[in-house]
């Protein structure tokens, strides 16, 4: 759990006392808490802050019994609360998200941003800072490629190319423009209502018509490839995208 008083807090069950008790990771967080992803492991984990830094941490618990193995992320057991890895940013970071198979780790910032880095190489972080609004949530479509989300109200997916940079974002919210036909009596009265004009549809041309503050996935193979994920928008909605159908729309998705 993220707080805004400089600390994360894991916890676990107790069956002996019928309850859950945590435990503290304080230093070196500076800043507030915005997110936070567990590895597929289970024994290591990262945070995001609003100190500009990503950072990772050993999550393993004796309490548990819990038995980690070394990896990129930790090449010797190490105990709870240490940090494994710090990586600096440009502004907030607002996600954080290990790839399926754990040995890479993204994060997107408030600078729009996007960051990858693989557990083997801790000094290489690809960064991709895209034109866009700043971005607020990330999840992985593959092992190499990730959709993001945030005030621009529509998904976009990066593929990362040759383990070096990151691709352009291709836009996954794509909509048929309508022929013909005018404003409605219900449309011209909430544009009249928005703007004071009722000549024009206020409406955005994007299924979410507010940021998109979070990407989940709904549906993956074993392997960890998406096929299907949703989003949710700070305009109420909960929308339901399907990746397979999508790339037979648009030409240039590849994941």
């Amino acid at each position: 759990v993220g707080r805004g008083a400089l600390l994360l807090r894991v916890c676990s069950y107790e069956n002996e006392h019928d309850w859950w008790v945590s435990k503290h990771i304080k230093k070196p967080i500076r800043s507030t808490i915005l997110c936070v992803d567990w590895h597929p492991s289970n024994y290591i984990l990262a945070i995001g802050s609003c100190d500009f830094k990503c950072r990772v941490f050993s999550s393993a618990l004796k309490e548990t019994n819990d038995k980690p193995e070394t990896s990129g992320w930790m090449p010797k057991l190490s105990k709870f609360a240490t940090m494994l890895a710090e990586f600096s940013t440009q502004g907030w970071v607002h996600s954080v998200k290990f790839s399926p198979s754990g040995d890479k780790l993204a994060w997107v910032a408030h600078d729009a941003s996007i960051n990858i880095v693989h557990m083997d190489n801790h000094d290489t972080v690809i960064r991709c800072l895209t034109p866009s609004l700043p971005i607020l949530t990330v999840i992985w479509a593959s092992e190499n490629s990730v959709v993001c989300g945030g005030h621009d109200n529509f998904p976009s997916l990066f593929n990362i190319v040759a383990g070096e940079s990151v691709s352009k974002g291709i836009r996954l919210d794509v909509k048929e423009k309508k022929a013909g036909g005018g404003m409605s009596a219900m449309a011209r009265f909430k544009a009249l209502d928005r703007t004071g004009d009722d000549t024009k549809d206020a409406s955005l041309d994007t299924t979410h018509q507010n940021s998109i503050i979070e990407l989940r996935v709904m549906k993956s193979d074993a392997t960890g490839n998406c096929s299907q994920f949703s989003s949710i928008g700070m305009d109420g909605k909960i929308v339901h995208w399907d990746l397979d159908a999508l790339a037979s729309s648009i030409s240039d998705l590849k994941i």
